[in-house]
This record gives structure tokens, C-alpha cells and sequence, in this order.
């Protein structure tokens, strides 16, 4: 994003002091808090965090506070300050078959090992204003149940058990880092999901949309949206063991697409995956569909799509970037436009010139064949 704006020093000091008073408001009105942000626009804040690429629910609010509510300012300005904080390893795999679950639905089978959950959800609302909020009353508390206990394996592991999905092979390369190392095309699936998971939910829905509407050979089931705690752990090498280094919650897709297969792999599914920080059922979802669109060749498919283009995709998935590209018009681009305006009237005198010498040509052949 573009920020090295010049202009003057006084005017540009007015204009913070203004957007300080708008972000304000009515001083009448109680001022929110952080606290306020992060229990109340919950999800917000996971958008925040999964496209700042930076788990910290205090951070992300106060950055939606500091942008009056314009996520896409707020992830600028967490993926700012991510730029900020040292390094010191990388986590090992996330387990989420072994997550602390709080909702696990599955399009793909009704009776699951360890049931469904629905959870918090807007699905099955009438998507009708609810002036009852604006009273102001109490919330009544949620039911609650004792936990089943029941073991709840993923729905992935459950075909790949009958051998009726594409085995997800661990690489044995280094993984990339695009936080690291811009994105070198072609790009592996590593990076791809890196790219995906920070990409603009807008537009890897859109994209994911399209694929259901034709715009690449795909057709997808969801095979199971889960959402959740997960422990993050560090791999210490002085101690020789993994600790734990806390709780994330994170929201995992995998969609089941279509038969594949070969003389020598049976036919079998194969899948989109999607993960991202916090309850982003959409993200992941348009997440894993974009991400197995992208995977056309393994699977022979052909390139037909906008959404099988990872370098369209990638580099466009990135509301940042965009942003600051499309931005930076409003900077003065006084010579460079001076430059086309004095092209234009150039072009325009001389078609005038050529018009009127045509004319002029006309008016003397006209002159010559009365006079004969």
C-alpha cells in the first residue's frame, strides 16, 4: 500500500485531527472499547486477524477502532505491525483431528463418528432484522449439554480409510514462507495455501462461486466444516519435545470434488482445502474450492477458468496490495497527466488541420470543374 504521501504539513496535521474526531463521534455516545470489539464484532476481528496473518484478538480490534470499522485499513495495519515482531521458529503442524471442537457440520454424512454440531451459527435465521437488539435487553444464555466425549474424526480420514480419496502426502522439501520470499510462479500448493488463507474473502468468494457456476470442472461437497481450539506447538530442539505454546481457534474445510483417477490410481475423490484463523465458515470454504480449482494439472484438467490461473489468482487475492494499487490514483499525478492532456489537444489540431486542408482540397476541385 502506498503511504509515502507528501502535501502540506499543516493541512495533512487538520485532516488526522479530523479523521480522529469522525473516528470519535458523538462525544455523547459512549466511546467502544477494545474489549467492547472483541466480544461483540467477533467476527471482524477473525476476518482481521486470518488476512493480517497475525493471531492476536486484542490487536485486530483495536486496529478495526483506529480504522472506523474499514477491515481492509485494520488488516494493513496489523500486517504493519506484524512486520514489527521478532521471529523465533515455526509451529509444527496444527493437529485438527485433535481439536477442541465447538461446531462440526458435514454435507456428505448425516451420522458421523462423534455426531454434528452445530454451533453458532447464522444458517437457519429467517434474515430479518431483529429490532429486539436495538431494546437493548438481556440475552438469554445459551443451552448447554455435557460434552459427548465421543471421538470425532475428520470425514477425510474416515474415506481415506476405505481408500476413496486422493492420500494427502506430507512434502519432504522446505515449506515456503510468502511472508519471507515474494510468490515465484508457478507456485506450489504450500505457498498457494499461504497466499489463499491471507486472501480477500471477497474475492476467493467470488471466485470460488465461479467454479460452482461452471467457470472450471468442479463439483464439490462439502465433506465437513469444523471450527474450533487448536494447541500450537514449538519443537524445541535443547529439549528434544514439542511444547505447547497455547490455543488458536481456527475454522477448517475440506471439500470432496469429483472422481479422479488413472491406469494405475483407482477412481477416487480428491479435495480442497481450506483453514483459516478464527469462524470463517466462507473463507474456508471459498478457500478450499479455489485451492482445488488451482490444482487442475495434477488432475490432467484442462485450463478454462479464472480461478484455475494461479497467477491471476495470487496475485490478485491480496485486498492490501490492491488496495494500496488502486489507492495510489488519488496521489497527484499532475505532469504525468498534463503530459496526455497536451497529446490529446496535439491529436485534436491535427485532425482539425487535416479536415480542413481536405476541405480546402474539395473547395478547389469544386472551383476547377465549374470553370471547365
Amino acid at each position: 500500500m502506498y503511504v509515502a504521501v507528501k502535501g502540506g504539513e499543516k493541512a495533512i496535521a487538520n485532516a488526522h485531527r479530523l479523521l480522529a474526531d469522525k473516528r470519535r463521534g458523538d462525544r455523547s455516545v459512549p466511546a467502544m472499547t477494545v474489549e467492547q470489539i472483541v466480544e461483540q464484532l467477533a467476527l471482524a476481528v477473525d476476518r482481521v486477524m486470518a488476512e493480517g496473518s497475525l493471531y492476536d484478538k486484542e490487536l485486530a480490534a483495536l486496529a478495526i477502532k483506529q480504522a472506523r470499522g474499514d477491515l481492509i485499513e485494520a488488516i494493513f495495519l496489523v500486517r504493519a505491525f506484524r512486520t514489527t515482531l521478532p521471529r523465533f521458529g515455526h509451529s509444527e503442524p496444527l493437529d485438527t483431528g485433535a481439536m477442541h471442537i465447538r461446531r462440526r457440520i458435514s454435507a456428505t454424512f448425516k451420522d458421523l463418528p462423534g455426531g454434528q454440531l452445530l454451533g453458532p451459527t447464522f444458517d437457519y435465521t429467517h434474515r430479518l432484522i431483529d429490532f429486539a437488539l436495538a431494546a437493548e435487553g438481556e440475552t438469554p444464555e445459551p443451552v448447554s449439554a455435557e460434552p459427548r466425549g465421543d471421538a470425532a474424526p475428520r470425514v477425510t480420514d474416515l474415506l481415506n480409510a476405505e481408500g476413496l480419496l486422493e492420500v494427502d502426502e506430507d512434502g519432504d522439501g522446505e515449506v515456503g514462507d510468502l511472508t519471507r520470499e515474494p510468490i515465484d510462479f508457478p507456485a506450489g500448493r504450500d505457498v498457494r495455501l499461504q497466499a489463499l488463507a491471507r486472501g480477500d474473502e471477497g474475492f476467493l468468494l467470488a471466485l470460488g462461486y465461479s467454479t460452482q457456476r461452471g467457470y472450471a470442472r468442479t463439483h464439490p461437497f462439502a465433506g465437513e466444516i469444523r471450527m474450533g481450539e487448536v494447541e500450537v506447538e514449538l519443537y524445541v530442539e535443547e529439549l528434544g519435545f514439542a511444547v505447547t505454546l497455547g490455543r488458536l481457534t481456527v475454522t477448517e474445510c475440506q471439500m470432496i470434488t469429483q472422481f479422479t483417477g488413472s491406469a494405475k490410481v483407482p477412481p477416487q475423490f480428491s479435495r480442497g482445502y481450506g483453514l483459516a484463523f478464527g469462524h470463517a465458515e466462507r473463507k474456508s470454504m471459498a478457500m478450499a474450492l479455489v485451492d482445488r480449482a488451482l490444482r487442475f494439472e495434477e488432475f490432467g484438467e484442462e485450463l478454462t477458468a479464472p480461478a484455475q490461473d494461479q497467477e491471476f489468482v495470487l496475485s490478485h487475492s491480496d485486498n492490501v496490495q490492491a488496495t494500496g494499487f488502486t489507492e495510489h490514483l488519488k496521489l497527484p499525478h499532475y505532469v504525468d497527466f498534463q503530459a496526455e492532456l497536451e497529446l490529446i489537444r496535439r491529436m485534436r489540431r491535427e485532425i482539425a488541420e487535416r479536415a480542413e486542408k481536405a476541405a480546402s482540397v474539395a473547395d478547389e476541385t469544386r472551383t476547377e470543374e465549374a470553370a471547365e
